[in-house]
């Protein structure tokens, strides 16, 4: 262990450095694998796959493929930041100092040194297009050293990939789920609105999600399948990392409870109305339940019947609270219950306003009125809702569902099964094929073995493994990023094209 003094003298000089140091990103354990691999290792090759939907939701049989441009150009900026472009001096004594302290005993940055002379990240990234569906057990994605001298990069990489990749793809993958629900139920109920359905789930997500990274990282996900969020810093993020041009997402007006709060509990329908005059054209959301839903229901919207009608726009009315199926549906399944919690919102605003039937034969609310729920949704209840509307005649158009943290932050790297796992190497020269395969396992961690390809065969996606380097390079996998270059870059349209082509 370090002597006490030593130990002072570190801490003290550790205030120096900042501890954004790039090659900080990864776990602890992985400092001191450049030393165990069998001497003379020159290659380390790498893919990332989910390996099970087991924690998905009910339908996500296929993952999304997204997020490994964005992942890949913030690492590769973030290497350039805080290492690259900082003096070796001050980076690698930084490291040397911090990992002297956290291992307690001396830690040689030769390995970190040598890195930084080369100024670049060693490594060659092989992808799936994003924006299309990969079965489960597929990799998306291989990652493999270029200079034999950097072999330990690949895996020690493996941490701060997988810590940013999951995330993404997760959230894509769920979104996509969704967006087939009304799709199927559109098509059901009012196949001449299909185009609703971009909109149909709307991000608000952003609160609840683990910091902004996350909520960035998760509403891009979304965004790669609906063109509706509310997570404002996604636009400039898909914009840097995606090339997105023009219109991105978009929302509307809309207030919150400190808003009709602050209008008084007594005089709410003012409240209503003051909103309503202050914008008289375009979509307008009021959170409707700050007090009495069924109030604004039964009482004030019928009062207010003749000023929403001449209003040139749609007011949207927001619950959000209680359980969302029987808001919005009511807790009868048929038309005509005796309470407005029988009927729900959407039944209680047809008995208001009115509206058409469509060709298919289902009601549709007037243009000038509609409804939201943000609270709570799941992909359950996204499919419940559906059905229970139509169960009642009701277009499934007739409400849009904010889909939040409920669902987006409920997951992790498991409800994919993700991982990157080594299953090539090349020692002294011999290449080796590796694989793990845990007898106590069921057979999710078991991973392919030695080089892979991915084929497509009749529109599927289906592995390869065993290849050799000459196979390898052939197939669906196509190089995005290598020494510290970026190729095949894709934008927004294009990913957005993709996923449309999926449903």
């Amino acid at each position: 262990m370090l002597e006490y003094s030593s130990y002072i003298y570190l801490c003290y000089n550790y205030a120096k450095y900042t501890i954004m140091n790039g090659l900080l990103l990864t776990d602890g354990y992985k400092t001191g694998h450049h030393q165990q691999y069998p001497k003379g290792t020159e290659e380390v090759y790498s893919n990332w796959t989910p390996r099970s939907n087991t924690y998905a939701p009910k339908g996500c049989n296929k993952v999304l493929s997204f997020g490994q441009q964005y992942v890949f150009q913030w690492l590769h900026n973030y290497f350039h930041d805080n290492f690259f472009s900082k003096p070796k001096a001050q980076v690698c004594n930084e490291l040397k100092e911090e990992l002297s302290l956290y291992l307690g005993t001396y830690y040689d940055v030769k390995h970190y040194e040598e890195l930084h002379d080369l100024q670049y990240l060693p490594i060659k990234v092989k992808s799936l297009p994003e924006g299309t569906e990969v079965p489960i057990r597929i990799p998306i994605l291989t990652v493999v050293n270029t200079d034999k001298k950097f072999y330990w990069i690949t895996n020690f990489l493996e941490t701060i990939l997988s810590t940013m990749l999951w995330q993404p793809m997760t959230s894509a993958t769920i979104a996509l789920r969704y967006k087939r629900i009304f799709k199927d139920w559109t098509l059901k109920t009012d196949k001449e609105n299909l185009a609703f359905i971009d909109f149909q789930g709307h991000d608000f997500s952003m609160r609840g999600m683990g910091g902004l990274q996350s909520a960035i990282s998760s509403g891009m996900g979304h965004a790669a399948v609906f063109l509706g969020s509310d997570s404002l810093p996604i636009i400039s993020s898909l914009r840097k990392y995606y090339k997105a041009e023009g219109f991105v997402v978009g929302s509307v007006n809309a207030t919150e409870h400190s808003v009709m709060c602050a209008g008084t509990k007594d005089d709410e329908i003012e409240t209503f109305r003051t909103l309503m005059n202050t914008y008289p054209s375009g979509i307008l959301s009021v959170v409707s339940d700050t007090w009495d839903l069924w109030k604004v229901l039964t009482d004030y919207l019928p009062k207010l019947k003749d000023e929403v009608l001449a209003r040139d726009g749609k007011l949207v009315i927001r619950p959000d609270s209680g359980d969302p199926v029987d808001i919005i549906c009511g807790e009868t399944r048929e038309l005509g219950g005796n309470t407005p919690k029988d009927k729900g919102v959407i039944e209680l605003l047809w008995d208001i306003f009115g509206g058409t039937v469509n060709q298919q034969g289902f009601k549709v609310l007037d243009t000038h009125i509609g409804a939201i729920y943000g609270d709570s949704i799941t992909t359950e209840r996204a499919e419940n809702i559906c059905k229970r509307l139509s169960d009642k005649g009701f277009a499934t158009t007739n409400v849009v569902l904010g889909i939040g943290s409920f669902t987006y932050q409920f997951n992790t790297r498991d409800t994919f099964g993700f991982a990157m796992k080594a299953t090539s190497v090349v020692v002294n020269g011999q290449r080796r094929e590796i694989f793990k395969d845990p007898i106590t396992d069921n057979g999710v961690k078991k991973s392919a073995k030695g080089l892979i390809k991915v084929d497509k065969i009749n529109g599927e996606y289906v592995l390869v493994d065993q290849v050799s380097p000459e196979q390898e390079n052939e197939g669906e996998l196509q190089v995005i990023y290598e020494n510290g270059q970026f190729k095949n870059l894709v934008n927004l349209e294009e990913i957005r094209n993709r996923v449309n082509k999926e449903l």
